[in-house]
């Protein structure tokens, strides 16, 4: 029987797992947002940290560690002089076993020879050009001086084209030959883009032909052109980041060594042509290199080509330069440097940020981020949510007064119908008063009824209420950390009129010098006002008139502030500020209680600090009106807020 194995899916994100939820997200975002930060940092902010419930996906901030830690490995990997150290090893190596191979032989032609070995340059280009006509009297020295020769050919393509020395592993004239022919056919298809003759067809063919000198398999020729620019640029960056010594020491047997393959016109003219296709390529900023190992030139070029690639990817997933996107963020450089699951973690993200404006939780108005409505409400939902949390369960629900009325659920009693009811009518009572009262009629089976017979099913009746929340906006309240609470407490307090209250009249003031209704699409996004003055008189003013636009419903009060009422509105519709407050501001304040008082509108306070002349006044108002004080804490103002509420509209 043949057997299967099950494992862990790999190959990219699980094809099974359900989407992304992307209200968690929005939930998110609306803490900071709360705050006082605008959407778009807070969305970048949740980008960065990454996205929450979203098992084993990393944000851009953990994307960007791994990037650094792999610059740091790359930059402890070696040196870049691997080459150069090779390159004189074996020259000295082949000088030595000639000089074995002299030092026996009494002739004067070994003396010349030793001579000429003496006036070798010390450089190893020059030693390498002056030994290339030299006739090696010893097999051994001649062999590695060959090795000499094929190791700087293998590396000088290497350091250009990528896998050159696999491709010249076993080096022969046909081998030079396919890449003398390579380098031609390539400069002729460039030269043929830039004269906008090139075909997709032309591109097919060239790596039909010379495909084994690219193992990257580009799709087409601008691909072709940004590998081996990237490489090109990397070689320009090694010679730039040695000493003025090394380069040119380098640089003169890169030279010779081309010029002897016969490739020096062909790679200058490549090098040219890549230049000027992607000159925003650091050519020639310097990099450091300071691993113990020496590096080969193509190595040192890989090194070098992958740290630019990491610095670009470091520069994009920092996203703090302006108009900043993720789309900015090249997938085959984060494929490159960290795999394919960094790929999926980037894709997740993107996708987050597109389902925001797509489900309608985010628009872009004139370039800025914005919450629509449908996320504000999503807010409100939330923070409801996390209020009926921190509440005890027994104290959930029950908030509906029980009357007979109209509306409402049934309440599974019944009573006799009394004109102008309009609840419905409850049929199986109705017909056993009926029968009980003379039982079927004319012996068919229909029962005869009168008015007395008929009952009503009844229901609970729920009052509507004119609801008043004021919520300070003065300066003080983002001081002491209390703004955000005051904004979700509001939004929270909106939701559930919204959802379970349906009748009722919602209206939330804010007030600091003056004050004004807030709507909740503007609460969210509502920033403190940097003004003097803390306006309760002008608050209490708006309210009564909202209460006055609803005599017929129960009035409820609810005052969220931090300090006492130092503004008041003068007749002239000007504010007047002073501090301590002044004795008319105070007496304006308190008329406006007592027109609460006698609207029978109890207002319940919610301090926010502990000041003592501010305690003075709000037990003065709850003399005045008969209301109630609380001090909670910032965390814990939407849980007494939505349970006073509550309360009120099961007391009523």
């Amino acid at each position: 029987m043949s057997g299967y194995r099950y494992g862990e899916y790999q190959d990219g994100p699980d094809p099974l797992a359900p989407p992304y939820d992307v209200r968690a997200a929005l939930d998110e975002m609306g803490d900071a947002i709360l705050s006082g930060t605008s959407p778009m940092d807070s969305l970048r902010d949740l980008l960065r940290r990454g996205l929450p419930g979203a098992e084993n996906r990393r944000g851009l901030d953990e994307l960007l560690r791994e990037v650094r830690k792999r610059r740091r490995e790359l930059r402890e990997r070696g040196s870049l002089d691997g080459t150069l150290e090779r390159a004189r090893s074996l020259l000295d190596k082949a000088i030595g076993q000639e000089r074995a191979e002299l030092f026996p032989d009494p002739s004067d032609e070994a003396r010349l020879r030793e001579s000429e070995l003496d006036a070798v340059p010390s450089d190893t280009a020059g030693a390498v050009q002056q030994l290339s006509s030299y006739e090696w009297r010893s097999p051994a020295a001649r062999q590695t001086f060959e090795e000499l020769r094929d190791l700087l050919r293998r590396e000088v393509l290497d350091s250009r084209f990528r896998g050159m020395r696999e491709a010249l592993a076993n080096p022969d004239p046909e081998a030079m030959e396919r890449v003398r022919q390579m380098m031609s056919d390539l400069n002729d298809m460039l030269d043929q883009d830039a004269r906008g003759q090139h075909t997709q067809d032309d591109f097919d063919q060239f790596l039909q032909k010379h495909g084994e000198f690219f193992p990257e398999n580009p799709r087409n020729l601008e691909e072709l052109v940004d590998i081996l620019a990237r490489r090109s640029a990397a070689a320009q960056r090694m010679l730039a980041s040695m000493t003025p010594e090394q380069r040119e020491e380098l640089q003169n047997l890169i030279n010779q060594t081309l010029e002897q393959a016969g490739l020096g016109e062909q790679m200058s003219r490549l090098g040219e042509a890549l230049y000027a296709r992607r000159p925003d390529l650091a050519w020639d900023t310097p990099e450091r290199m300071n691993g113990d190992q020496p590096l080969g030139m193509g190595d040192a070029v890989s090194a070098l080509e992958e740290l630019a690639d990491l610095g670009r990817l470091e520069e994009a997933l920092r996203q703090d330069y302006p108009g900043a996107r993720l789309d900015d963020i090249d997938e085959a450089a984060i494929r490159r440097a960290l795999g394919r699951s960094a790929v999926d973690d980037l894709e997740t993200l993107k996708q987050i940020e597109r389902e925001l404006e797509e489900q309608g939780y985010l628009r872009r108005q004139r370039g800025k981020l914005e919450l629509t409505p449908k996320a504000v409400r999503r807010l409100g939902e939330t923070a409801l949510r996390r209020v009926f949390d921190s509440l005890d369960a027994g104290r959930r629900g029950d908030h509906d007064q029980r009357d007979a009325g109209a509306a409402g659920e049934l309440t599974g009693s019944s009573r006799p119908w009394r004109f102008g009811d309009e609840q419905p009518l409850d049929v199986v009572r109705t017909l056993v008063n009926g029968v009980r009262r003379g039982g079927p009629a004319n012996g068919d089976g229909r029962v005869s009824l009168s008015v007395d017979d008929f009952e009503v099913a009844e229901t609970e009746r729920r009052t509507a209420a004119a609801v008043c929340l004021l919520v300070d906006l003065s300066y003080s309240m983002a001081l002491r950390g209390t703004w955000a609470p005051a904004k979700q407490t509001a939004l929270a307090l909106q939701a559930l009129v919204a959802s379970k209250f349906p009748g009722d009249a919602v209206q939330i003031i804010g007030f600091s010098n003056y004050a004004r209704v807030l709507q909740a699409e503007e609460l969210a996004g509502l920033e403190w006002d940097m003004v003097q003055g803390t306006n309760l008189h002008h608050a209490l003013l708006i309210a009564g008139r909202h209460l006055d636009r609803h005599p017929d419903f129960e009035p409820v009060v609810l005052v969220v502030t931090d300090g006492e009422p130092t503004a008041h509105l003068m007749r002239d519709g000007r504010y007047w500020f002073e501090w301590p407050p002044s004795r008319e501001t105070l007496e304006l304040t308190l008329a406006e209680v007592d027109k609460m008082t006698r609207r029978r509108a109890t207002i319940n306070v919610f301090m926010l600090a502990t000041d003592e002349r501010l305690k003075e006044f709000v037990d003065e108002v709850a003399r005045r009106n008969g209301g109630r004080v609380f001090s909670p804490s910032a965390d814990r103002l939407g849980e007494y807020v939505v349970s006073d509420f509550l309360r009120s509209r099961r007391t009523r």
